[in-house]
């Protein structure tokens, strides 16, 4: 994702594997997870610690596909050491100012960044995050693209578009546009 601002993260390697059941998804996800975020941006986490989000698969019309599960965890803001080669700079900000910069162009996020981003705005404290995260159910995010006058939406299972493609279907919405004139993630099912 050159050129866009995400959060660290990577592949399985085979030792995150050999760490969990072979059958245990998420517990190779957490080992891959710490992983990354040590070689990448300096900063050592048990795999314990981590909360999961999601997981979100890039849609299939995508060139390249591949699932990522997404955590949280809190660290220390000082430990932050980028590897200068996967990641190039790095910024503590809160969702909202990250968001902020997204719909200004300073910034460009991916889909799962910016829903994400969104979800977690408006939250006061590390600790209220991690609490509201450990509420959310565990989602499977597989997104459909659809073309729309000036830009794209992606729609999620649980939208009432998801089956037929009705971006205009009267019910329940899961879905981000990216519109040229600014993206919106809509949540209300």
């Amino acid at each position: 994702m050159g050129g866009y601002w995400v959060f660290p993260g990577g592949r399985v390697d085979p030792d995150d594997k050999q760490a969990s059941a072979p059958s245990d998804e998420l517990t190779t996800a957490r080992h891959a997870a710490t992983r990354e975020a040590l070689e990448e941006a300096g900063v050592r986490l048990n795999p314990d610690s981590l909360h999961p989000i999601c997981q979100w698969t890039t849609p299939a019309s995508s060139p390249i596909r591949f699932a990522t599960w997404f955590f949280a965890a809190a660290t220390n803001l000082d430990a932050i050491k980028i590897d200068g080669v996967e990641i190039h700079e790095y910024r503590w900000w809160r969702p909202e100012t990250a968001i902020r910069a997204h719909q200004k162009g300073t910034i460009q996020f991916a889909n799962p960044t910016f829903a994400l981003s969104t979800r977690l705005a408006g939250h006061p404290s590390v600790a209220e995050v991690m609490t509201t995260i450990d509420s959310w159910p565990r989602e499977h995010l597989l997104g459909r693209l659809h073309s729309v006058d000036g830009g794209r939406v992606a729609l999620y299972g649980e939208d009432c578009g998801y089956d037929t493609g009705d971006i205009n279907c009267m019910g329940p919405r899961h879905r981000i546009w990216m519109l040229d004139r600014g993206w919106r993630y809509e949540r209300a099912f």
